[in-house]
């Protein structure tokens, strides 16, 4: 018999991640590879928290502390609110999932960009939400339109800030226009995964939304500047009511002991954060410079990433550098993103997509 799939889940598309270095090596024989595709932190882990992982293996047949108890009480700590409203998930991830399934019933609504990060749309149609999809307005969030696209169906608002894929970000004075705006009945969720990379003092203070008591949660992530990926940690911080009901349908040690004794180290590695926003900061304006002298055209960006129209077809410039041994990201069109890493690698990059865009270019022109 065939199986019998919800419509909601089959119109969805697996999650397609950026290509391991591995496997690009594999495929096409190459001896060296750098990845720039997945805004991976190039320095690596936390050094706190590769010696912290080194001591809690004596445990792992153990379960892991279910409420995440010494985490959860650091981040209250640095964030001045209480433990009771800080959720941890396995990656940030995770609690996109939990939002979507605690406050969406079917046919409920959860408002979002056009160009933002994809787990939103899919969580919410897995949840049977509709998604209502808002343009960007010169790569950014228009914050006015998605106010404007609140009804009474509208459960949550995501608002990716800095925004994946573009790195553009909206400043406190326009989230405080939205929120005012914003009524009681919607969960405005601040996804705030390359919060630690921003540069500008305009960037919203989303915690002080918290610590008034609005619907609001916001999300960060031990993944990207702390460098622990692979250990999927994430967190949320809201108020106590809605942590509360999110707990109750979080799944029982989704945090995993070694995830949660690294990021606890790394949040304490107030070094290896500094020098990895150094190293991005430097790595940025060598890009952005490097893109440029090709006549191509960045979006300003504060992540650790930069979003580029290279052409006409993006995803023939992404196949031609594999084959270079280059790993980015194609999003759609002519746009790629494209991950800072060490300098090394940023100058290899810059090499490889001068080798491929000039022909690619012509051979467009000639069909």
């Amino acid at each position: 018999m065939p199986l019998k799939v919800h419509p909601d889940i089959a119109s969805l598309s697996p999650y397609v991640p950026g290509k391991p270095i591995e496997e690009l090596q594999r495929e096409l024989g190459l001896a060296r590879v750098i990845k720039l595709a997945s805004n991976e932190n190039p320095l690596g882990s936390s050094p706190k928290a590769l010696a912290a992982l080194s001591e809690g293996t004596s445990t792992l047949h153990r379960y892991p502390d279910g409420g995440a108890f010494r985490l959860r009480e650091a981040l209250a700590d640095r964030w001045k609110v209480t433990p009771d409203q800080v959720i941890l998930g396995n990656g940030s991830d995770e609690i996109l999932g939990l939002l979507a399934r605690t406050f969406l019933a079917p046919g409920d609504e959860a408002v979002m960009a056009d160009q933002t990060f994809v787990i939103y749309k899919m969580e919410v149609t897995a949840a049977h939400g509709k998604p209502i999809i808002v343009p960007l307005k010169q790569w950014r969030h228009d914050l006015q339109a998605m106010a404007d696209a609140i009804t009474d169906r509208t459960r949550l608002l995501f608002l990716c800030n800095p925004n994946n894929p573009t790195g553009t970000m909206v400043s406190a004075a326009e989230v405080d226009r939205l929120l005012s705006r914003v009524p009681a009945h919607v969960v405005t969720v601040f996804d705030e995964a390359y919060f630690e990379y921003v540069r500008s003092e305009q960037f919203p203070d989303s915690m002080s939304y918290v610590n008034q008591g609005r619907n609001v949660i916001v999300l960060r992530t031990f993944s990207k500047i702390y460098g622990l990926a692979g250990l999927r940690i994430g967190y949320g911080v809201a108020t106590a009511e809605i942590t509360n009901i999110l707990n109750r349908v979080r799944p029982p040690f989704n945090a995993n002991s070694l995830a949660q004794r690294a990021a606890l180290a790394a949040l304490g590695d107030d070094e290896h954060v500094a020098q990895s926003r150094a190293v991005n900061a430097a790595g940025m304006e060598e890009m952005v410079k490097g893109l440029t002298s090709l006549g191509l055209e960045p979006i300003p960006s504060e992540a650790n990433f930069v979003y580029v129209d290279v052409g006409r077809d993006g995803r023939a410039v992404f196949e031609a550098l594999l084959k270079e041994g280059v790993i980015v990201r194609h999003i759609e069109g002519p746009m790629v993103r494209v991950t800072i890493g060490l300098e090394e690698e940023n100058r290899e990059f810059l090499a490889a997509l001068k080798r491929v865009i000039h022909p690619i270019e012509h051979k467009v022109r000639s069909t």
